[in-house]
């Protein structure tokens, strides 16, 4: 189930923040008030997965041991993360 994110249209709740999030389910009804003040407040969009934005950089993938490998050629293979081999060759991919 997706989390939603809400802004109170008129200055902000009287219990809490000017936002707040809510578990729904896709069919659920867009919230037209407030749960906690019932003041009006309406659904923004916000960014999907942008705490995961930084799980498959190079650092991150090197700290959780984990090694990198970016094409840089027909069957050439650059290490960008981790230990490891400088370069791997795929010898099948480089002969076709």
């Amino acid at each position: 189930m997706p989390i939603y994110e809400y802004v109170h249209e008129n200055g902000s709740c009287d219990k809490g923040e000017n936002k707040f999030k809510k578990l729904q389910s896709v069919n659920d009804a867009v919230l037209d008030k407030c749960p906690k003040c019932g003041k009006s407040v309406k659904r923004v969009i916000s960014v999907p997965g942008k705490s995961k934005a930084n799980i498959l950089s190079a650092s991150n993938l090197a700290d959780k041991g984990f090694t990198q490998f970016t094409k840089k050629d027909k069957g050439v293979y650059e290490r960008t993360a981790g230990e490891g081999a400088d370069f791997i060759v795929d010898k099948k991919e480089k002969l076709d």
